[in-house]
């Protein structure tokens, strides 16, 4: 009958002990400093969740984001007025530490002078190493080692959902930062491009912003901020809706400007715009004159399954191939004519935007 009693006392005399025990464990930090497991005990009792933050992502890639400044000197129609400057607001990336920096073309289009001002207040001169109308890219060299580089991951996929932040320096107030989910993805490939082409975002984009990066939450570069979208109806009050040219894309642009001084695209000269999925093949619908194609001797109706050694998944995906394929070379596409299948080679040329 005495068990009883004891083993109220040991009981309450231990919760008497682990009471004493956890005051001096917080009122004197010396005694659990020397335990990793008490400090990792203490702290998330302590402590509030941290605030959802992208400050990590801008603090990686925002160093790499420049301003660009360009002037173009306008001659003046009348007569013995001085001729004008026009000045432009931009941004840019740079992608590598020797000094290549990608921006819009229509930032730089047409300067006689082009600066870049690094965050950190240092400017440089810039060199306009080429240019690309149909992506609106631009490649510019500065003359320094060093530089801070955007994170690039080349295996890089947005997709519909992922947060986004844009940086650049809109209307010249300095580095800004704005956020946003990815609307609508783009293509990859060097074909002819249009809007559906592009990343869509819902990251504000305005003047200054052009050009500059367009990045996840881990600050690597998703795309080159690029347009808004613009409609030619006034009436409409379009928000929400900018574009950023695909970081695949734009550095498939920037190696050939670097190799080349332009972007060079095959060209097949063809309209198609039926793919069958049960043939895995695209339609030709129509062919252009003094075309690669009717040189070759393709035909409308004929069913394209295969160009080279790759099967068709897609009509951007064969406009991609052809594009991407050296002018002047000779490739085999593999159609459908009347129930025959037939090999028929192709000597592609250059495409020239006109």
């Amino acid at each position: 009958m005495k068990l009883l009693p004891l083993l109220k006392y040991t009981l309450k005399s231990a919760s008497y002990g682990i009471a004493v025990a956890v005051i001096l464990l917080l009122t004197i930090p010396k005694l659990r400093n020397n335990n990793p497991y008490l400090q990792h005990l203490f702290a998330h009792s302590s402590n509030t969740d941290a605030p959802l933050s992208y400050a990590k992502a801008v603090n990686v890639a925002g160093p790499a984001v420049v301003n660009i400044y360009s002037e173009a000197i306008e001659a003046n129609p009348n007569y013995y007025r001085q001729a004008r400057k026009i000045n432009k607001l931009g941004s840019g990336v740079i992608m590598t530490s020797n000094g290549y920096i990608l921006t819009n073309l229509h930032v730089v289009q047409n300067a006689d002078l082009i600066k870049v001002l690094l965050q950190n207040g240092v400017h440089y001169p810039a060199e306009l190493i080429g240019y690309d109308r149909v992506t609106d890219l631009a490649v510019l060299k500065v003359r320094a080692n060093n530089l801070p580089v955007i994170p690039q991951k080349s295996d890089q996929i947005s997709a519909v959902g992922d947060v986004v932040l844009a940086i650049g320096n809109p209307f010249n107030l300095g580095q800004t930062v704005t956020q946003g989910i990815i609307s609508a993805t783009g293509r990859n490939g060097l074909s002819s491009t249009n809007y559906l082409e592009f990343l869509q975002m819902d990251a504000a984009i305005n003047k200054g912003n052009s050009g500059g990066a367009l990045v996840n939450t881990n600050g690597e570069l998703v795309g080159i901020n690029s347009r808004e979208f613009t409609e030619s109806n006034p009436q409409f009050k379009i928000q929400g809706i900018f574009f950023a040219v695909p970081y695949k894309l734009a550095a498939k642009v920037m190696q050939q400007i670097i190799e080349n001084g332009r972007v060079v695209r095959g060209r097949l000269g063809i309209t198609a715009n039926t793919y069958l999925a049960n043939i895995k093949g695209f339609v030709i619908e129509a062919i252009e004159p003094n075309s690669p194609a009717l040189k070759a001797g393709l035909q409308p109706n004929d069913v394209v399954v295969q160009i080279g050694k790759t099967p068709i998944q897609s009509i951007t995906q064969a406009l991609d191939i052809v594009a991407e394929t050296k002018p002047n070379s000779t490739i085999i596409f593999k159609i459908y004519r009347n129930k025959k299948q037939l090999n028929i080679p192709v000597n592609i040329t250059e495409f020239i935007l006109k």
